[in-house]
């Protein structure tokens, strides 16, 4: 037999669309934060954070998740960005020189392009870690330690930013929504394995 809940006052779709309606406020909040690029790692870090509080009952609204924000924001957050951002266009501008017909350019496209992978899906790991929220030097060394040693982990993130990079391209709007779900990806695989361990 189902048990059935009562809705709060104001709930208008039930508890089972609750999580899906934070995370679409929470992703848009994202965009906004991201637009200055240099807030990106942040922003993305504060979102996971958000929605791990979710499961722990704390409310995962686009107003939590601008005060956190605006609580952490600092010149250590700025310079992860940065640093993000160099990385970024270091990899395309190496990608688009080995395709102009150097010697040797399809093999480094290749090896290039599996590193700059590498790195994104260590990033990307390194924000949904709890410790991104003081100190980003613990977070990468845990994530590039759960990037080697948790494959499944890993391979749920690259589809997890695949299907978001299909859906934004299928239909650009959503490229505004696309934080919400991938911040849940992220911090799912966090919390599995942090489960996994205990």
């Amino acid at each position: 037999m189902s048990q059935t809940r009562t809705r709060e006052p104001g709930e208008l779709f039930g508890s089972r669309m609750t999580l899906f309606a934070d995370m679409l406020s929470v992703g848009l909040a994202t965009t906004v934060a991201c637009l200055p690029l240099l807030t990106a790692p942040a922003a993305l870090s504060t979102a996971c954070a958000v929605l791990r509080g979710a499961g722990e009952g704390r409310p995962a609204t686009a107003g939590r998740y601008a005060t956190l924000l605006r609580r952490r924001l600092g010149l250590a957050d700025l310079a992860a960005g940065a640093l993000a951002l160099a990385v970024l266009l270091l990899s395309t501008a190496d990608l688009a020189l080995a395709r102009t017909g150097l010697p040797g350019g399809p093999l480094f496209t290749r090896a290039a392009t599996v590193i700059a992978t590498g790195a994104v899906l260590i990033g990307l790991r390194t924000c949904a870690r709890p410790e991104s929220l003081t100190g980003w030097r613990r977070a990468l060394r845990a994530a590039a330690h759960d990037t080697v040693h948790d494959p499944g982990g890993t391979a749920l993130i690259l589809l997890a930013l695949v299907t978001a990079a299909a859906g934004a391209w299928a239909l650009p709007p959503l490229v505004f929504l696309t934080p919400g779900p991938l911040a849940l990806a992220l911090t799912a695989v966090d919390v599995r394995l942090v489960a996994r361990r205990n």
